[in-house]
């Protein structure tokens, strides 16, 4: 999630779990911690390696929920030998700088990008995307509560709004999850329909929102792409099927970087050729044409691919135009155009 979402998460929780007294420091403290672990985005450029190393190293040893709980510990102890409130409370403040932390990793892994809960072990990364990386209904009642919180202070207000937002944010969570099972029966239905029932796919919501979702399947020529409105679909889900080229995807599947970006993507990526050269482009973020991560991994040798050094390249986003469609869409089930 944002550096927001996580910043009002992590001083929310630290807050509501800290003494009164010591409510507008665990904010600071909860705020300080719940973005922490997104500082390994300042560090991995340090460290060299390509774009599809950067890429991958995120989320990783800083969100692994075998090491933030030391880091949590390691943190409460040091604190705590300085005095002051964390000697003064240490059982709050230690439940209040773990949750701050352990609820980042967490929350990231209700995103669609992947968060690696298990490093060093090495399953593909979390994604249950459910909601998207920015989503201000789940911000907002996070906000508004440490707001009050920081005004009120130890007034018993400040206790419940941020109980309040807590439970909203975490219900909006909730939310997410059993629209995107609504929208995964629909796409099933439709899927087995086209004889795809056992094709790897997966769903996230459009930007901004929990109401428009869009769903991909892996198909053996390529893949199809569907978009569901939980509030204007009423009939079966439409897909449309987009081309890859999967021959040349199978003869550079042993090359180290597509590997690794295979891994870290679930294998949801498009292969095509431009200019001579493979480039991959990462399925899950984006919609066709325009997706974000796009990776050029080899180039044509006739009649075989050769693995060069990998680049990223950018490709155009009309992000204006995109919002403006996108939000029409979730009022608008658009005509079929095969009737």
């Amino acid at each position: 999630m944002d550096s927001l979402s996580q910043i009002v998460l992590g001083g929310a929780l630290a807050a509501a779990i800290a003494p009164p007294g010591h409510r507008r420091a665990a904010l600071l403290a909860g705020a300080a911690l719940g973005t922490l672990p997104d500082l390994d985005a300042l560090v991995i450029p340090l460290l060299g390696g390509d774009a599809v190393d950067q890429m991958t190293l995120h989320r990783s040893l800083s969100h692994s929920l075998f090491v933030l709980p030391w880091i949590g510990a390691l943190l409460w102890w040091w604190f705590r030998r300085r005095g002051g409130r964390v000697a003064q409370s240490p059982v709050r403040w230690f439940w209040a700088m773990q949750l701050a932390l352990i609820t980042h990793p967490l929350l990231d892994a209700f995103t669609v990008y992947g968060t690696q809960l298990w490093w060093p072990l090495a399953p593909p990364p979390t994604m249950w995307s459910s909601v998207f990386i920015i989503d201000p209904l789940y911000t907002l009642w996070l906000l508004a509560a440490c707001i009050v919180a920081w005004v009120a202070r130890e007034r018993i207000v400040a206790q419940r709004a941020l109980v309040a937002g807590l439970v909203l944010s975490t219900a909006y969570l909730g939310w997410s999850l059993a629209a995107k099972s609504m929208v995964d029966r629909a796409a099933d239905e439709a899927l087995a329909a086209m004889g795809l029932q056992d094709a790897p796919r997966f769903s996230v919501p459009m930007p901004f929102n929990t109401l428009l979702w869009r769903v991909v399947a892996m198909t053996p020529e390529g893949y199809a792409e569907g978009e569901r409105s939980l509030v204007a679909d009423r009939g079966p889900m439409r897909f449309r099927r987009h081309p890859s080229d999967i021959a040349a995807l199978q003869a550079v599947s042993g090359f180290a970087k597509v590997e690794r970006l295979r891994w870290f993507n679930h294998g949801f990526m498009k292969a095509q050729e431009r200019d001579g050269r493979l480039v991959l482009s990462d399925l899950r973020m984006g919609a066709e044409p325009d997706y974000i991560f796009n990776f050029v991994v080899a180039r044509r040798n006739s009649p075989t691919w050769r693995e060069i050094p990998v680049e990223q390249l950018d490709w155009p986003w009309n992000a204006a135009e995109r919002q403006g469609a996108m939000w029409e869409r979730i009022w608008v089930d658009p005509p079929d155009p095969a009737r």
